[in-house]
């Protein structure tokens, strides 16, 4: 994810997550084996009542190189987007736009993003109830125009580990007042699912992770992942997929064979 000689910008918003990434980001550089440089850059997007010395205060305290862009995308979301309406799609886009412009500006050769494993599972269902699609967010990616590599760090770490780190290390949360002061977003309806579905049956939620690292695309029905029309005759011992598996070594069956 970082390599030797990394240039990684670190997108900062005055969240938890982005404090927490950035956070441990300085812990690893520290340790690894291998060099790499970070950068921190926080997008300012015009946001009524943004705190605007908070994050160059912090950031010169700790002795990190930083920049504070401001580009108001705030009154464009709010201008483009209609009354009830989500703002959470069009901010995205505007700001991945700004921040992969930076990027190349600066020199980096990554981007990490704080999102966790918890964002990552809520984007694979809201993709899957809304979009009709099986699609989620992997800790690595390259952009479209293949000039950007997106990591997440954070890809595996439920957010209650990351509530709890940011409250004990007591950073200075800036909230969200666009996508955080709207009530009843489908993302959030579907965060609650997911936070209820762990307090009824505690670790579901990394089963469903662990299930984007095992996937059988003969027994789905893309057929740009597997090519069911070019299959052959069946195998001599028929379909297996649905058997159970195989009982462990003869030990099991030691005991039997004296009967």
């Amino acid at each position: 994810m970082i390599e030797e000689g990394d240039r990684v910008m670190v997108c900062l918003s005055g969240g938890k997550d982005s404090y927490t990434l950035l956070d441990t980001l300085l812990h690893l550089q520290r340790r690894a084996p291998v060099r790499f440089g970070l950068v921190a850059l926080n997008l300012d997007q015009g946001q009524p009542g943004f705190p605007k010395d908070v994050l160059p205060r912090y950031l010169a305290a700790l002795g990190v190189e930083h920049e504070l862009v401001y580009q108001d995308t705030y009154s464009v979301v709010k201008a483009k987007t209609p009354a009830g309406k989500t703002t959470c799609a069009l901010c995205s886009r505007l700001r991945r736009g700004a921040l992969y412009a930076h990027a190349r500006r600066l020199g980096a050769t990554k981007i990490a993003l704080g999102h966790h494993r918890d964002d990552i599972l809520e984007t694979l269902f809201m993709n899957l109830f809304f979009g009709a699609r099986l699609k989620a967010m992997p800790p690595k990616l390259q952009s479209d125009d293949g000039s950007n590599v997106v990591i997440r760090p954070l890809a595996y770490v439920p957010e209650a580990d990351i509530v709890r780190y940011a409250q004990a290390a007591r950073f200075p949360i800036i909230p969200c007042d666009l996508c955080g002061s709207q009530a009843n977003l489908q993302r959030e309806v579907v965060g609650r699912m997911l936070a209820e579905w762990e307090r009824e049956h505690p670790g579901r939620l990394n089963n469903i992770l662990r299930a984007l690292t095992r996937v059988t695309p003969s027994h789905l029905l893309d057929r740009d992942l597997y090519d069911f029309a070019g299959l052959g005759t069946a195998p001599p011992e028929g379909d297996r997929a649905f058997d159970p598996e195989d009982l462990p070594a003869r030990e099991f069956l030691a005991g039997l064979e004296e009967l």
